[in-house]
């Protein structure tokens, strides 16, 4: 990944940011001072699990769980990292 995303890293929000559901967008949203970003899809999911004390791997193996017939599931929960890490909407932890 072109972040380095490792199954060990840890996760959190970044400061100034905060995740919560939106109903006027019918989605889950980071608002940050800039502006927001409405999530899409599965992001929400990858979002929400974040808590400053689970792996990677932690959340991977949760999803899988959560949505069994998802193919391809942990490229995607990847590529989420990768580009919430990339936009800065998260910090690392560990």
């Amino acid at each position: 990944m072109e972040n380095n995303i490792q199954p060990t890293d840890i996760y959190a929000l970044a400061f100034h940011h905060r995740f919560q559901w939106e109903e006027a967008q019918n989605s889950y949203v980071i608002l940050f001072p800039e502006g927001m970003v409405k999530l899409h899809g599965g992001a929400g999911e990858v979002i929400k699990r974040l808590d400053g004390k689970v792996s990677v791997a932690d959340v991977v193996a949760d999803l899988k769980a959560t949505f069994p017939d998802a193919q391809d599931i942990e490229k995607d929960i990847l590529g989420m990292f990768d580009l919430a890490v990339g936009k800065a909407w998260l910090r690392k932890v560990n």
